[in-house]
Order: C-alpha cells, then sequence, then structure tokens
C-alpha cells in the first residue's frame, strides 16, 4: 500500500503541474504566432529541451531499445550516438539558422506552408499537409503502446484508462497554452528524463553485479539463429552491422524532415540561441538516447524473465525494470510519460496547425481571421488526440504489429518525403517544386507498399525501418537530378526568397568578431561600442 502511494503521489504532482503550465500559458495564444510559434521568441534551453523531448518518446525508451537491444546487444548504443551528433548536433548545425531566417521571411508557421511559398505551389502545400495528418497518426498511437506495459507493471492499471487520462491532460495543457505550454513542459520533463534515465541504468547494471560484470555476462550469450560468432551481443558492431546502420540513420537522419522537429527551429529567439540550443540539445540526446540503447543492449541478461517469441520485444524493458524499488519504478513511468506526452503535444500541435492553416484555410475557410484559425486549431486537437487514442486501443486489442514498426512506418513515410526537399530548398536556388512532388509520391507510395505487400520486397528492405531509411537516402538523389531535369524555378523571385541570407545586420563585436580585430590595431582604441555590418 506504502509504494502505491508513492507511485500514484509522484503522479498526482507531475500532472498537476503540467496542467498548471498550460492554464499560466494562456496569454501566450491570441493569435496564429503565439499558438504555433510562441511568438517566435522560445529561448534555447526551452527548444533545445522541446526538440529533444519530442525526439524520445515511450517509441524509443520501451519500442526501440528493447528490440534493438535484443537484436544488436551493446553495439545498439551506436543508434542513440547517432541520435546525439547526427540527428541533434548536425541537424541544428545544418537546418537551425537557415530555417529560422528562410521561414521567417516567408511568414510561415508550418512545414507545408514552406513548401507552398518556396515553391509558389498550391497543389504542393495541400499535399505535404495531407501526408502529415495521414502518418502522424501511427506514430501517435506507437506512443500509447509503449506506455501500456509500464503501467500494468506498476499500477495494474488497464490500458484503456491510461491511454485516455495521458490523452486528455496532454490536450488540457497543449489547448490551454499552446507552444509555449508544450515548450516549458518539454524543459520540465526533459529534466525528469535525464534524471531518470541515469537512475535506472544504474540500478539495473547494479543489480548484475556493475558494469563489467553485466558486460561478461552478455559476452557469455549465444543465439545460434543470430549468429554463431561467440560474444557476439557484447561486440562493437554486433551481430548485423547492416541492419544496425538502417536503425542509425532512420532513427538520426530522419529527424531532419519531420514536421514536428523541424518546426522547433521556426520558433527560436535569435542566433546565439540557436548555437547554445545546438549544445544543450545534443548532451540531452547523448544521455536520454545513449542511455535507453546502452539499457537495451542488456536485455538478453533478462531471458529468464521475458518470453520474446509470445509477448514481443515491448516487454523486455518492463521485464528489466520489475524487481526495481518502488521509488524507481515511479521514476520509470513518470520518465517514459513525460517522454510520451511531450512527444504526443508536439505531434497534435504540428498535425492541428498544420489542417488548419495549410487546408482548411486554403481550401475551405480562405477568410478565416487570426481567432477562427486559433478556436480551429484548438478543436483539431480534441479531435486529433481522440483518433489517435481509438487507434491505439484497436491496435492493442488487434496486436497488429510492435512499437518500433508504427514508428517505422510513420517516420520513414515522413521523413522520406520531406528531409530532401525541405534540406535543398533551404540550400538550392535550382529546386524545383516537380522534384518535390516526385518526391512526395515516392515515399509514400513505397512505404504504403511495404505496409501491404512487404513480403515482395528484398529481404533487407521488408523492414520498415530500412526501407524508410531507404526512401530518405533516395530522395537526396531524386530531388537534384529531377530539379534538373526539368524547367527551372523563376530566377527573380528565386532570387528574392534567397535574399533573407544576405541582409545586412549590426551586431556587437562579442558576437561577431569579423575583422573588427585588424581595424583595432590600426586605429587604436575604440572608445565607441564597435560594431561590424555583415
Amino acid at each position: 500500500m506504502g509504494d502505491m502511494m508513492i507511485k500514484l503521489s509522484l503522479l498526482l504532482v507531475f500532472f498537476a503541474v503540467m496542467v498548471a503550465i498550460g492554464l499560466y500559458c494562456r496569454r501566450h495564444t491570441t493569435d496564429v504566432a503565439g499558438f504555433v510559434l510562441g511568438g517566435r521568441s522560445v529561448g534555447p534551453w526551452l527548444t533545445a529541451f522541446a526538440y529533444g523531448t519530442s525526439y524520445f518518446s515511450a517509441v524509443v525508451f520501451v519500442g526501440y531499445a528493447g528490440q534493438f537491444g535484443w537484436k544488436y546487444g551493446i553495439a545498439a548504443t551506436w543508434a542513440g550516438l547517432g541520435n546525439a551528433f547526427l540527428g541533434s548536433l548536425l541537424a541544428w548545425a545544418v537546418l537551425g539558422r537557415r530555417t529560422r531566417v528562410m521561414t521567417q521571411h516567408l511568414d510561415s508557421a508550418t512545414m507545408p506552408e514552406f513548401f507552398g511559398r518556396r515553391f509558389d505551389s498550391r497543389p504542393l502545400k495541400l499535399c505535404a499537409s495531407v501526408v502529415i495528418f495521414v502518418f502522424l497518426i501511427p506514430y501517435t498511437a506507437s506512443l500509447y503502446n509503449g506506455l501500456s506495459r509500464l503501467f500494468g507493471m506498476a499500477f495494474d492499471i488497464d490500458y484503456s484508462v491510461c491511454v485516455i487520462v495521458m490523452a486528455v491532460l496532454t490536450g488540457v495543457y497543449v489547448i490551454a497554452g499552446g507552444y509555449m505550454a508544450t515548450a516549458i513542459n518539454d524543459f520540465i520533463q526533459g529534466i525528469i528524463m535525464l534524471v531518470g534515465i541515469i537512475a535506472v541504468v544504474a540500478a539495473v547494471l547494479q543489480r548484475q553485479g556493475g558494469f563489467m560484470a553485466a558486460l561478461e555476462g552478455l559476452a557469455q550469450v549465444s543465439d545460434p539463429s543470430v549468429s554463431s560468432a561467440p560474444g557476439v551481443f557484447a561486440s562493437f558492431f554486433g551481430p548485423d552491422p547492416a541492419g544496425l546502420l538502417g536503425v542509425v540513420l532512420l532513427t538520426s537522419l530522419g529527424t531532419w524532415g519531420l514536421p514536428q522537429m523541424v518546426q522547433k527551429f521556426y520558433a527560436i529567439r535569435s542566433e546565439k540561441s540557436i548555437n547554445t540550443g545546438m549544445v544543450i540539445s545534443t548532451v540531452f540526446a547523448l544521455v536520454v538516447a545513449g542511455g535507453c540503447y546502452f539499457l537495451g543492449g542488456f536485455g538478453r541478461l533478462f531471458s529468464d524473465r521475458v518470453d520474446v517469441a509470445a509477448e514481443g520485444y515491448d516487454a523486455i524493458i518492463p521485464a528489466m525494470l520489475s524487481d526495481l524499488p518502488a521509488i524507481l519504478i515511479a521514476v520509470v513511468v513518470i520518465l517514459v510519460l513525460s517522454a510520451s506526452m511531450s512527444t504526443l503535444s508536439s505531434l497534435v500541435l504540428a498535425s492541428s496547425s498544420t489542417l488548419t492553416l495549410d487546408f482548411l484555410k486554403e481550401t475551405v475557410f480562405p477568410d478565416m481571421d487570426e481567432k477562427r484559425q486559433v478556436r480551429w486549431m484548438r478543436g483539431l486537437v480534441v479531435v486529433f488526440i481522440a483518433i489517435s487514442v481509438v487507434l491505439a486501443i484497436i491496435q492493442y486489442n488487434s496486436n497488429i504489429t510492435f512499437i518500433a514498426q508504427l514508428m517505422g512506418v510513420s517516420w520513414g513515410a515522413l521523413a522520406g518525403a520531406f528531409l530532401a526537399p525541405f534540406l535543398y530548398g533551404l540550400y538550392w536556388k535550382r529546386t524545383t517544386k516537380a522534384a518535390c512532388a516526385v518526391n512526395f509520391l515516392f515515399s509514400t507510395a513505397v512505404m504504403l507498399a511495404n505496409i501491404f505487400f512487404g513480403g515482395s520486397f528484398p529481404a533487407l528492405l521488408q523492414s520498415p525501418i530500412n526501407c524508410g531509411a531507404f526512401c530518405m537516402l533516395a530522395g537526396l538523389v531524386i530531388v537534384p537530378v529531377v530539379s534538373l531535369l526539368t524547367r527551372a524555378p523563376d530566377g527573380g523571385r528565386v532570387a528574392e526568397i534567397f535574399s533573407c541570407y544576405e541582409q545586412t545586420v549590426t551586431v556587437t563585436v562579442k558576437d561577431s568578431i569579423g575583422r573588427s580585430g585588424e581595424k583595432r590595431k590600426q586605429a587604436g582604441p575604440i572608445r565607441q561600442n564597435p560594431t561590424k555590418r555583415h
């Protein structure tokens, strides 16, 4: 009884704080920019944590860590490192500043709106909005699924009740406070995730006699159906380096094309915030993603507690945690709940804003004013959450597929469709709308075919994970090739769009050193605050 009170008390405090922040942030949601982007004034810490917590959810902690830790052993940690350096550090470095500058110049608040204005194409905008709305749904369903095992282990609560409570509470703070409430809650949830994953990894390894003892135990594990090499699950690259590379690419490079991730760059305050946020986001990913996959790598040491053939990969992580003290189990539940609610809030905000601004306003209500747009977005948050709850419960009861496969379909379709057009659209003037359209069609068609006719694909591409990674890499070739084969965009219009990168701004030397040091040597001491134009 005492253990249950500890768990319930921590949960109630967590829920109360989330809702209170949503109500507190209502003043930021009076217009579209405030509701969707927080007025483009969000600082580096909030943005970095919003990016990280949207990145990692129950899908990673329960689904991916369990499945890929079992398949690849300790080598699964490479996925966490890829998430940190490719999915966070490089994404911020390559996309952060250019996304912030060009989206403000084009006055776009969503990814479909960016495509529509960057390529002067209403059909492209509508097509992108439909792809987002359709393929975010399986991802959202996978978030709930990750919670079912943990709540069953900790509270013996019916899965449907767990899903509905989480959905309602997330909906309350998103509807009330919009992006700003989501960002502040993401920060708090991110702190919980950092502390929680460190505590859990330490506790699990301590119960195995420490890191070296656990590693030695893992080296003794053998599975002839996977590999005949001795100690393969404790090796550097694991039993299947090619399959592991597909996981790293999908879960790391995929963030570059996901609308709920890229949209974080739209809202950041300044260039200095981008540089700070890049470092914070990378460290966050190292700890959270690295810790999750590292923990999952020891899953085979608990094979006596879980029957993977009967219960599936999603039962591995809960089995590893089942004998932890009550306080740690409560921390784990709140950790995964935090990760899932933060990702869910980003998904429903991205989906509702996309459907309102890029579809309804474009086709049904062209004269819709800002207040009405915000009302529609709030209403669609409710609709989207309701749809995802129903699908999650149906999926759970019918046991259709594992968490990782649900996420793989969603990430593969979205990132495959959008990554290359978005990246080239920011950097290359020659990118054409025809190339974007072809890439949209290619990735969505391939991923849909993989769902229904996966058995007909080559062996390597039958997995949605590998198929999604293939779509992303293929897009990086398709877009430039089709662009060069189709009519070039209007030179004047493209020049006007890219002029945002050439605008003159004035900054202090502390922000941009430039050549002012040389001038100072020649001219002697400078009495006034030095500035540089560039």
